[in-house]
């Protein structure tokens, strides 16, 4: 049930910089949910760019219960330029989510993006964020709101980062989910990301695909994802 705000989709670097949060595939907006107690999962996805492939996977686990760790990133391949980032992401939850109720946390992260042509010293973001949630009609609509900032290194100061998406639960099984979101990581007009989830085997094996691009006329940022999700029985 993880990464908004730096996934993540990608959530991750937009073309080729680093985001600031990170979502239960294939959301970048947060939710107010973790992995399971003592298990771990990991997130893997493609995602295609206009002019670049990017391959992520952000392994993370629940050892306590009430702390998500994620540390991950991704390769990226522009043209024959190299790039790649990587991601350390701790959440925990104040009033986890329940059905028809609310709930929200706390998330505190660090990427760094490093390629051809990059300063190591100006390519590290730090991130804070609160995943807020609100489940309605018995689960099978969950709306998310993502409220934080980011510090990315160099002359850039502290701005706001959030997000604003939904899970609709196309057939009332849990299994077939549509998705939309609208997410601000970056100076500039916001982007918009639209998805399908579809468990193969309930709460262990996902499977994902989503179109997302700028809201901005003549936008270049057009990007799709294809991804995969595997959660692991208790371990700890």
């Amino acid at each position: 049930m993880r990464l908004l705000a730096l996934p993540l989709i990608c959530v991750a670097s937009l073309l080729a910089a680093p985001c600031g949060t990170w979502a239960a595939r294939p959301m970048v907006t947060d939710d107010a949910r973790l992995t399971d107690a003592g298990a771990c999962q990991v997130e893997t996805w493609f995602r295609f760019n206009r002019s670049s492939t990017e391959y992520w996977a952000l392994p993370a686990c629940n050892p306590g219960g009430n702390l998500e760790v994620t540390v991950g990133g991704s390769l990226a391949d522009s043209r024959g330029l190299y790039h790649a980032d990587t991601v350390v992401q701790l959440k925990t939850l104040f009033r986890p989510l329940q059905t028809d109720d609310w709930g929200w946390g706390l998330a505190v992260g660090r990427a760094r993006h490093i390629g051809a042509g990059v300063d190591d010293t100006s390519n590290v973001q730090r991130y804070f964020y609160l995943p807020i949630s609100r489940s309605v009609s018995g689960d099978r609509l969950v709306v998310h709101v993502n409220l934080g900032a980011s510090e990315p290194s160099g002359p850039e100061r502290w701005r706001g980062i959030g997000g604003v998406g939904a899970e609709w639960d196309v057939t009332g099984a849990g299994k077939t989910w549509l998705m939309g979101e609208v997410f601000d990581q970056q100076a500039g007009k916001p982007f918009f990301q639209l998805g399908v989830r579809r468990w193969l085997l309930p709460g262990h094996v996902q499977v994902d695909a989503t179109y997302g691009d700028r809201l901005e006329q003549g936008s270049a940022a057009r990007w799709f994802t294809l991804g995969l999700r595997l959660i692991s029985p208790q371990l700890f």
